[in-house]
């Protein structure tokens, strides 16, 4: 009888502990499956990550470098690339010619002749603001563009300016074949080029505006001579002579117009 006993105790406890394993796994959550990233996964999304980083526009402190860096050369460029080279030689030569030494000074000569760069290359500068500097501000483009944009049009305006002999001397000097458009030149025979046809036109100015004066200079050269005052510097003389003419004609007026209009 007590066989009998401990026989159904011994099938209760095994039904009560098969029933209790079955509610834990029952209660017991499942867990995902791990998957691990292959090993071509991984280079796609590294290099994307890198062509987006080549894609992206400089940081602000890479633009205020090269910011800063176009501010330094600017003076260079003024001389090379603009009408400067032209106007200041032009007033240089005005002044040695009424023999005034340093009057009007020198600073007086360089501002006039920057601001008359300014008005003569007003033109080019709008077309540089709206096709280059304004879309790059406004994110538009990346700056390899608008620096391209903005040299096309500079070199538009140099090759208004530039004989045909000239570009043909650099051409033979860079040993390279003649293309089918002026434009196509690359600026290294560009600027020079045009700062020599600057150089040319400017010498042919000024000498032209030296002939009067060098007249009036022989005039009264001659009156001293004959009238016994060979002493006396026919400079010293002939200086209020060639003030009062060229205040009387506008000189300075005819001189900011003629050099306007001769780049138009």
């Amino acid at each position: 009888m007590r066989i009998i006993h401990l026989t159904l105790l011994a099938a209760a406890l095994f039904v009560f502990a098969s029933g209790a394993t079955a509610l834990a796994q029952e209660d017991t959550p499942k867990s995902e499956p791990v998957t691990v990233p292959k090993i071509g996964d991984l280079v796609d999304v590294v290099d994307k990550a890198t062509a987006d980083n080549e894609s992206r526009e400089w940081s602000t402190p890479v633009k205020l470098a090269i910011i800063f860096t176009g501010l330094a050369i600017l003076p260079s460029l003024l001389v090379m690339m603009t009408s400067f080279t032209r106007i200041v030689i032009v007033l240089s030569f005005v002044r040695r010619a009424l023999g005034t030494q340093t009057i009007p000074p020198n600073t007086a000569i360089l501002g006039l002749a920057m601001f008359l760069t300014l008005f003569t290359m007003a033109p080019t500068f709008s077309v540089i603001n709206e096709n280059s500097i304004r879309p790059y501000l406004a994110d538009e483009i990346d700056f390899e563009t608008a620096a391209g944009k903005a040299g096309e049009a500079m070199k538009g305006f140099m090759l208004r300016q530039c004989r045909e002999s000239d570009l043909k001397l650099f051409i033979q000097m860079a040993k390279m074949e003649v293309p089918d458009k002026a434009e196509d030149l690359g600026l290294h025979v560009v600027v020079p080029a045009f700062l020599i046809s600057e150089f040319r036109t400017a010498f042919e100015i000024g000498c032209l505006l030296f002939i009067p004066f060098l007249v009036l200079d022989l005039i009264i050269s001659s009156v001293l001579l004959s009238a016994g005052m060979m002493m006396l510097p026919p400079a010293m003389i002939s200086l209020p002579f060639k003030l009062i003419l060229f205040i009387l004609v506008d000189g300075w007026g005819l001189l900011a117009k003629s050099l306007s209009l001769g780049f138009n």
